[in-house]
């Protein structure tokens, strides 16, 4: 299925506000549709205003559905009996005037304009399937009405309103729990899933005897809260009540209406969703304690390794052969590389590393392995680098500066400069020095290097690439290119 990013921009010729405007409905609309108990579709239209376009749908979580198929991403074309149009053109409401057979079920459609700088810039269509219609009740009552004071108010463009975002997991939804509220804060209807929440919570009094105030209270005794300012103000709240065995997630959202003759609106009371979320708290705080546990491990990592290269640094010191402690020398860069990748993870709850930090300490270790008169200094940022990555990257690193160092300047005084450039879809990393250069018939297929062969493996594990080239003037350039995403889980970029 298409993303609402997508369509819009090929389709639309909607300004960047409008359609922001368009998505804050959609993240929203979930409460409306729960309300109507209706299927929502969202069409805009095209550049060509003989069509329009499908840009979003949502389906009832309270309710039967009344459109089987996915349509976004299907268009219609000006027909004078099409809803979607009548509305567009018309700026005003229009429904069937009967129960409509959609694949054989009755279905009630109205078609809403979404109405913003004065201009209607999308149709609201909505589909309530009468054969399944719930038994009328307080609670279908309740929600009806407040689904029609919320679509008067997109109609207004007053909702969705500002405030904090609704957030998929873990914000409360219609059917968790509701409790209705006048503009006087006195509550009109509180559904049983939210008298269960508040009985959790050793709340005993009967909600419709007691005010929004005294809910809010008794909900937040230790803050300062004019509950009636939040219930007739403009933008949406949610608050988290927490106790040692039970918790609980409220999102306020205030209603308006337009009284008969006035020109501005006037507050309608609220509507407060709750939500038990003992459980979600519970695996919280198993995830915090997993947190830590993984970042004691990185510690105990880092110090193990740590200790092994002062193993190998104290047995090279041992050694009489020059090329014996060269060997363990190259040993113990290798695996202090790898031990500085770990004492950040062990700092951080990240997923991903800023890794300057992990190649500052790199150069400087091996600036200090390689005596006074040589320096590594590096150019540009790394960027974040995905953990699964990071240590391959150190270890590349580490054995590209080692290879300018002892075969590009051949152990005399010189500066080995790293440029990193971390913009794009690519990490390319150039180790550059003005040492002895490359011989006329190098080849990097014909390798016998022990750390370049590293080199050339671990980038071929992260899908990169890995060259060493002449310099313009003097020395050597070894280069590598690495994709990103490498090491990373991969994720819908419009999160849709």
């Amino acid at each position: 299925m298409p993303s609402m990013t997508r369509l819009l921009a090929e389709h639309t010729e909607l300004a960047p506000h409008q359609v922001e405007h368009l998505k804050r409905l959609v993240r929203e609309w979930h409460l409306v549709a729960d309300l109507a108990f209706s299927d929502l579709v969202l069409w805009v239209p095209d550049e060509d205003p003989n069509i329009m376009w499908a840009v979003a749908q949502i389906r009832p979580t309270t309710g039967a559905t009344a459109v089987l198929e996915d349509v976004v991403g299907e268009s219609i074309t000006y027909e004078p009996e099409e809803l979607v149009v009548q509305a567009f053109l018309s700026g005003e409401t229009v429904a069937t005037s009967d129960n409509q057979l959609s694949t054989g079920i009755p279905v009630d459609i109205h078609a809403r304009p979404v109405i913003l700088d004065g201009q209607v810039i999308a149709v609201l269509e909505q589909h309530t399937n009468r054969i399944a219609v719930r038994a009328l009740g307080a609670m279908e009552d309740s929600y009806v009405e407040i689904a029609e004071l919320l679509i008067k108010m997109i109609g207004r463009h007053e909702f969705p309103m500002a405030g904090e975002p609704f957030h998929p997991g873990y914000s409360p939804r219609v059917g968790d729990g509701l409790i209705w509220m006048d503009a006087m804060g006195n509550i009109i209807y509180a559904s049983p899933n939210a008298v269960s929440s508040y009985r959790r919570l050793g709340f005993t009094l009967d909600l419709l005897d007691i005010t929004g105030q005294e809910l809010i209270e008794q909900a937040m005794p230790d803050r300062n809260v004019d509950a009636l300012a939040l219930i007739r103000g403009n933008q949406v709240r949610e608050f988290t009540v927490q106790q040692p065995q039970v918790g609980l997630r409220g999102r306020l959202l205030p209603l308006r209406e337009l009284p008969e003759g006035a020109e501005e609106s006037v507050s309608a009371g609220a509507v407060v969703l709750v939500r038990d979320i003992t459980e979600v708290l519970r695996q919280e705080r198993e995830l915090v304690t997993k947190d830590a546990t993984i970042r004691e491990i990185h510690h105990r990592v880092k110090n193990n390794l740590q200790t092994v290269a002062a193993l190998l640094r104290m047995q090279s010191r041992r050694m009489e052969s020059a090329e014996s402690r060269q060997a363990l020398g190259e040993a113990m860069s290798r695996v202090a590389a790898i031990a500085a990748v770990h004492e950040l993870l062990s700092q951080s709850y990240d997923e991903d590393v800023l890794f300057d930090d992990v190649a500052d300490r790199v150069m400087k270790m091996v600036s200090d392995v390689a005596g006074p008169g040589v320096r590594v200094r590096r150019e540009g940022s790394f960027g974040s680098v995905s953990a699964e990555s990071a240590t391959a990257l150190s270890l590349v690193v580490t054995e590209l500066c080692q290879n300018s160092i002892e075969h590009g300047l051949a152990g005399e005084p010189g500066e080995v400069i790293v440029q990193a450039d971390g913009n794009g879809g690519w990490l390319e990393v150039s180790v550059l020095d003005a040492g002895r250069g490359l011989p006329p018939d190098f080849s990097t297929d014909r390798l016998t290097s022990l750390g370049l062969s590293i080199v050339r493996s671990l980038v071929t594990d992260l899908d990169g690439t890995f060259e060493l080239v002449p310099r313009d003037g003097r020395g050597s350039a070894a280069i590598i290119r690495i994709p990103r995403a490498a090491g990373r889980r991969q994720v819908d970029p419009d999160g849709e």
